[in-house]
């Protein structure tokens, strides 16, 4: 089973072979890396070859057309990768995630593109795997994500003072969420 979802302004879908040198390419290559800027930006991206992107996306090529819940769906706009979304453990036990996207290409930034690939996110996800909750973290500065998650319910959960380092100052680190039954409540 191939992932497609469709929504208003953009489509999520599962990953391709060919997507991997491109995933490579917005984080390393492009002129436009803005997005690095924001997304964990007190985490240095290491320093990696395409060869080293084949690896770390190889579970989620291997997934895709099965029915396993995916962990990264790829953002498309306008027929072309424009970013990602994906999820990773932060309690196994609880199955309790945190989720997160990047828009990769700026131009795309503040229209609606993140809210709608947000939301077809946590709806696939609340939808395929046995969780009660979804979260995200981030940095206080990062006052994007912390209104995209606002927009989709997500209630601020915790707040760490100057826990995170960015540029040589110091923010907050945020945590997010969202319960299934607050998710269930919104789509009545």
């Amino acid at each position: 089973m191939n992932v497609r979802l469709e929504g208003k302004k953009v489509v999520l879908r599962d990953i391709t072979l060919q997507d991997v040198e491109e995933l490579y390419y917005w984080d390393y290559l492009a002129e436009d890396r803005e997005h690095l800027q924001w997304n964990g930006p007190y985490k240095p991206l290491p320093p990696a070859t395409v060869y080293d992107y084949y690896v770390k996306y190889k579970n989620d090529l291997e997934i895709a057309g099965t029915d396993q819940p995916r962990h990264r769906l790829i953002i498309e706009i306008d027929g072309k990768l424009r970013g990602v979304t994906g999820r990773y453990f932060i309690d196994e036990v609880t199955n309790w995630f945190e989720i997160g996207l990047a828009i990769f290409d700026s131009r795309y930034w503040s229209g609606g593109y993140g809210t709608d690939a947000f939301q077809m996110w946590i709806d696939y996800l609340f939808t395929h795997v046995d969780t009660v909750r979804l979260g995200i973290g981030t940095w206080s500065g990062n006052e994007r994500m912390i209104g995209l998650a606002k927009k989709v319910g997500m209630v601020e959960e915790a707040r760490v003072r100057k826990a995170r380092i960015v540029r040589g100052e110091y923010y907050d680190a945020i945590k997010m969420g969202i319960l299934r039954e607050e998710w269930e409540s919104l789509r009545t």
